[in-house]
């Protein structure tokens, strides 16, 4: 069973609604996890490649691939993007991968815009 903010959520059963507070405790932790999702809500529904989302969030392709898809014990695999189902990546040639947000993705990024 996952704990989540004192709450427990059932095995497997990630609703939307049920990882909503892991998510959003996941893009209050990590400031670069929060750039790429604002950055990929920007340009969406067109998506961007590792260097490019660097280059637009003022960090290392490293970070990005490390908030996006995970990294060890700097950023954990299960609060990556890709793991929260923020982002999901599509290969576009060859070894060219593109992120894009998904739809949740989008509902969450939209949701924070308007607290502020």
């Amino acid at each position: 069973m996952l704990e989540v903010d004192g709450m427990q959520i059932g095995d497997n059963i990630f609703t939307p609604e049920n990882i909503r507070p892991l998510v959003m405790r996941s893009l209050r932790r990590s400031s670069v996890r929060k750039k790429i999702a604002e950055y990929l809500f920007d340009i969406s529904p067109s998506g961007s490649y590792t260097s490019d989302i660097a280059y637009n969030v003022k960090t290392t392709p490293t970070n990005v691939i490390g908030a996006i898809r995970g990294m060890n014990s700097r950023y954990r695999d299960d609060e990556s993007l890709i793991g929260l189902n923020i982002v999901e990546q599509i290969e576009a040639h060859k070894n060219v991968k593109i992120y894009r947000l998904t739809d949740f993705g989008k509902e969450i990024v939209n949701s924070m815009k308007e607290k502020r």
